[in-house]
């Protein structure tokens, strides 16, 4: 093909080129668009409206462009289930309730009574016309999330809000086409029901079960991301098959893996970056080019029904925003952050659009086609979605702003920022992968680059412990570097190894000390004897001990075993924020074991945290070692641990390594020795004395996973 072909025929037909000019829009319009603060997400819809078949017939919108934007569609509803934080969810779900039934009901209302009354419309296509503007799209979901502030309630209430409408929205779509073709009967509506709720059993309760299984067989981060992708169309395609929108599929995916795919971890990562990149880009230029301007030239009733479609639209998404904003004594910026997010009309609306335009239900006298929506309904429809999607992503923006400066204001002055500096001791290649892991999941998000990766190499500098040191260390920085964590390695030349550990603890003043054991052995006599006379010798350091069966993202619950008079250690506090972190970033429910003085002193601290656990009173030490002998698969345990000499020490405790190697080699276990003396360096590292200090530890909680 000769250059001069290339230019003289449009639209570009040649692969190469085509994919080249999509990727350079993609390149070039965050990049022009951040210098005058107009989101990218709208100058990627615009860019498709000027280079798609209504504006220079660059591009055609072929079936390349279809797929690959479908796949965007999906990705952007899988996402919106995947990044929700499961624990708030449930806390919000009447809230999400309630505001589904206010962003469903208000823009209907409106709609049918716009259709109704000005544009005498029949009562069938009044109401497909009005569900509509019941359905959004989260289009600028990507752009909340990249600040931040994806957990936030308003965030939360708006996403499951999201799932009710739309699926409203699209059961409606099925029942008037299925009324416009008469065969509206007892048998549809008990399809359509039992169809529905298989679906949703199906991809809620199976799906979770085959991930689980497939993350614990296969290593292959290649394998993990292509199987993530075959779980979104799978369930996009069982929601077709059920009678409903692909996209409710997705979200129902993202649902499904969200306990599997820890926030943390490097194949989120993968997923949300491959998704930011490419798929949703290219969803956003697909829309686009459905734009054409002419056709608001052509007739006044086109701009008629556009205005109505506007104001039942925007106008409806905006009073369901403020009622619920009043309803829950939301501030004016989450308020208005829900209607950002929710006011934009792009998937749902333009799957309901087509559906309706294409139904005939009769003639003309003239020979013309009676839809079921008309050719105005469908104009009306591309000029709805590029002034939603404008004034979505530039609310949402704004007020999104506002709320993570709102949130970092609160955490400085909260003074929360506890210091913290990990130390993962590497010494076998097997146990890398997982103890980088585990040491992503309980850093703070603030802690950007304090995780530290050694291993003690002796002091004869033989060459093969040379080059064994640096593939290990080498592992854990591309194992930390794939989740976008950085990661500090250190070579330590030494005679002995715990006298290398401990110096390099004092030189980088580290507070958490990741000891991982092997797979299959577990405690050697050699190990026991190093850990109580030599690690356990450094009194300001968090000790933890780490044996991985399997990989985290599959562990559904931590037991968490607490002995009596553990809250009066040193270290109490600092050890539990590990344990929250692993709770909230796994996505795992945590359940603790112990005395009823100590769980009524979490109780109070989780109801000013927000955290969301179940507790049991632990009346003897016996019984909670019957509790971890007995523990299911995929389960885990966790146990606070102290040295002779502590307050909470009980002689028990040095028959534990013995009772986890005869009971649980086969499981996760994390044993934490929390540091027993304080340290001036570290404010925050204290004991728990009286009730006004756990009203103070539960506001710093809060502060932190803000």
């Amino acid at each position: 093909m000769t250059l001069l072909t290339l230019h003289t025929n449009l639209p570009v037909e040649d692969p190469v080129l085509k994919f080249l000019l999509v990727l350079i829009i993609i390149l070039a319009a965050p990049l022009l668009l951040n210098k005058i603060k107009v989101p990218h997400l709208l100058g990627l819809i615009i860019a498709g409206a000027v280079i798609g078949p209504n504006g220079f017939n660059i591009l055609a919108r072929d079936s390349s462009i279809v797929v690959t934007g479908t796949t965007g569609l999906l990705y952007i509803m899988f996402l919106a289930g995947l990044e929700i934080d499961m624990g708030d969810f449930k806390k919000n779900k009447w809230k999400s309730l309630t505001f589904g039934i206010y962003t469903f009901t208000v823009p209907f209302i409106l709609g049918y009574l716009g259709g109704v009354y000005i544009l005498n419309f029949s009562v069938l296509t009044s109401i497909l016309f009005a569900s509509l503007f019941s359905s959004h799209t989260l289009i600028a979901y990507p752009l909340v999330s990249k600040l931040g502030i994806s957990k936030n309630s308003a965030v939360n209430i708006t996403v499951g809000g999201t799932m009710i409408t739309d699926i409203l929205a699209l059961l409606v779509l099925a029942i008037i086409v299925g009324m416009s073709q008469g065969d509206v009967k007892t048998e549809f509506w008990v399809k359509l029901s039992v169809s529905f709720i298989a679906f949703a059993l199906v991809v809620l309760l199976i799906f979770p079960i085959i991930g689980r299984w497939f993350f614990k067989k296969v290593d292959d981060k290649i394998s993990q991301y292509i199987f993530v992708l075959v779980m979104i169309y799978l369930a996009a395609l069982l929601a077709e098959f059920a009678g409903v929108e692909a996209i409710i599929g997705a979200f129902f995916a993202g649902l499904a893996l969200n306990r599997l795919i820890p926030h943390t971890s490097s194949l989120m990562n993968r997923v949300e970056f491959v998704g930011n990149a490419i798929f949703i880009p290219f969803f956003l230029i697909s829309v686009g080019m459905l734009i054409d301007f002419k056709v608001f030239f052509k007739s006044w009733e086109t701009l008629e029904v556009a205005a109505i479609m506007l104001i039942a639209s925007i106008g409806g998404k905006y009073l369901s925003a403020v009622m619920t904003q009043k309803t829950f004594r939301l501030s004016k910026e989450e308020g208005l952050l829900i209607f950002g997010l929710s006011s934009a009309s792009a998937a749902a609306t333009l799957a309901s659009v087509m559906v309706g335009y294409n139904i005939i239900l009769s003639e003309s006298e003239t020979g013309e086609p009676v839809r079921l929506l008309n050719e105005h309904v469908l104009n009306g429809s591309i000029l709805l979605i590029l002034i939603s999607c404008t004034i979505s992503s530039f609310i949402s923006m704004s007020n999104a702003q506002k709320i993570a400066e709102q949130d970092n204001e609160e955490t400085v002055s909260g003074n929360s920022h506890e210091q913290e500096n990990i130390l993962l001791a590497l010494n076998y290649e097997t146990t890398v992968e997982r103890m980088v892991n585990l040491g992503i999941l309980i850093k703070a998000p603030t802690n950007l680059e304090s995780l530290f990766a050694l291993n003690v190499i002796n002091e004869d500098k033989n060459e093969s412990s040379v080059k064994n040191a640096e593939k290990l260390l080498h592992q854990a920085t591309d194992v930390a570097a794939a989740a976008d964590v950085k990661i500090q390695s250190l070579k330590r030349y030494d005679n002995d190894v715990i006298n290398g550990i401990n110096n390099v603890i004092k030189e980088q003043n580290i507070t958490d000390l990741i000891i991982g054991l092997e797979d299959d052995k577990g405690f050697s006599p050699s190990f026991v004897y190093n850990l109580y006379n030599g690690y356990l010798q450094n009194d300001d350091v968090n000790v933890m001990v780490y044996h991985a069966a399997q990989p985290l993202s599959t562990i559904k619950r931590y037991a968490v075993m607490i002995p009596e008079n553990a809250h009066r250690e040193a270290g109490f506090f600092h050890a539990l924020l590990r344990v929250w972190n692993i709770a909230r970033n796994s996505g795992a429910t945590i359940t603790f074991y112990a005395s009823e003085e100590i769980i009524a002193i979490l109780q109070r601290i989780i109801k000013k945290a927000n955290i969301e656990a179940e507790f049991i009173i632990l009346n003897k030490w016996k019984d909670g070692e019957k509790t971890a002998t007995e523990l299911r698969d995929n389960e885990a345990l966790i146990i606070f641990m102290a040295k002779r000499g502590m307050i909470s020490y009980i002689p028990q405790m040095r028959l534990i390594p013995e009772l986890l190697n005869r009971y649980l080699i086969d499981k996760n276990y994390l044993l934490i020795f929390p540091f027993s003396e304080f340290d001036n360096t570290n404010t925050e590292k204290r004991s728990v004395g009286n009730h006004v200090d756990f009203i103070e530890i539960g506001k710093i909680i809060t502060k932190i996973f803000k």
